[in-house]
């Protein structure tokens, strides 16, 4: 297990490295230059030179990725070029948004998911499990802003139960904030549920079919009784899988739904930041959205392996 977890852990940080080189270099080529967007196209260059060293963006590109890199190791992640404000500061006000968002979507996928894929995998063939296949079809194939416009549309605008977009803030109260937080989460959460729910179904079915579930029902358990007691726990493992591979995307891929309520969260802050040419927050916000997805990774890696020795074996 020790030299499993060491293998992953270099891993991992091999990712980020690599992670880091991308996401600097690849800002570095895109043109356009923030000090001239922040001054205006008849500013003088003289101007422009001082606040391009005021900005720290005189050094050539390897001091400025050696700057950056080890600053954010510090808990330093500079200062904004539009805001003038500690990065670090605006980051952790948006994540208070982003990070419950992605965990209410993430809460309500997994409650829709496991009972459709259940009922569909314990009604196979049937009236139900078609339906629910179909469902989950369907919930692939809309894309999550349509959807997302279409909740604004019936409960905002139509039925007036909850807000169009916005944020009340956590200082209105807990309930107040996460009913701001609801129909964004929706819009995330149906589309991983259909996804969730058709991994449930699968992986059920297949472990429905093994040797120790047909031995089960040979000593007089019913299909419901096998199916709870031996094969749904064995089934959980793909799914727990998905599901943190799925807490990393809700995390990092909610750009679009912020923007359609509004929401001042990561997915928001990078959208403006790049429409203000303020490179150092969208390195430092992407390269903390990659550091969580790498990190969900090596926490499904390590369950996993913990669940099944096989994986502890693999060289």
């Amino acid at each position: 297990m020790l030299r499993y977890f060491l293998k992953r852990l270099v891993s991992l940080v091999l990712s980020l490295g690599v992670a880091s080189l991308v996401i600097f270099f690849a800002l570095e080529v895109v043109p356009g230059d923030p000090a001239a967007y922040m001054l205006g196209i008849n500013a003088q260059e003289d101007t422009l030179a001082a606040l391009r060293d005021e900005l720290g963006l005189n050094g050539s590109v390897l001091e400025r990725y050696l700057s950056w890199v080890g600053g954010m190791l510090s808990g330093d992640f500079g200062t904004s070029y539009t805001y003038r404000t500690p990065v670090a500061e605006m980051i952790g006000e948006r994540l208070w948004i982003s990070l419950p968002l992605a965990l209410y979507a993430l809460s309500l996928s997994t409650l829709i998911a496991f009972p459709a894929g259940i009922w569909a995998a314990s009604k196979r063939g049937s009236v139900v499990d078609v339906t629910v296949m179909g469902v989950t079809q369907l919930g692939v194939a809309i894309p999550n802003f349509w959807f997302a416009m279409l909740m604004v549309l019936v409960f905002a605008i139509n039925l007036r139960w909850f807000s169009a977009g916005g944020f009340v803030g956590w200082d209105a109260g807990f309930f107040a904030a996460l009913k701001s937080l609801t129909l964004p989460a929706v819009a995330l959460a149906l589309p991983q549920a259909s996804i969730l729910a058709r991994v449930m179904r699968s992986s059920l079915l297949d472990t429905l079919s093994e040797d120790f579930v047909r031995t089960a029902r040979a000593k007089g358990l019913s299909k419901r009784q096998a199916l709870w007691r031996h094969a749904l726990r064995n089934a959980l493992i793909p799914v727990l899988t998905i599901i943190g591979l799925q807490f990393s995307f809700l995390l990092a891929g909610a750009i679009i739904i912020e923007n359609v309520f509004f929401l001042p969260g990561l997915g928001r802050l990078v959208f403006q930041s790049i429409s203000a040419r303020d490179l150092i927050v969208v390195e430092s916000v992407v390269m903390l959205l990659v550091f969580a997805v790498i990190m969900v990774n090596f926490a499904v890696d390590m369950a996993y392996a913990l669940v099944d020795p096989r994986l502890r074996g693999r060289r």
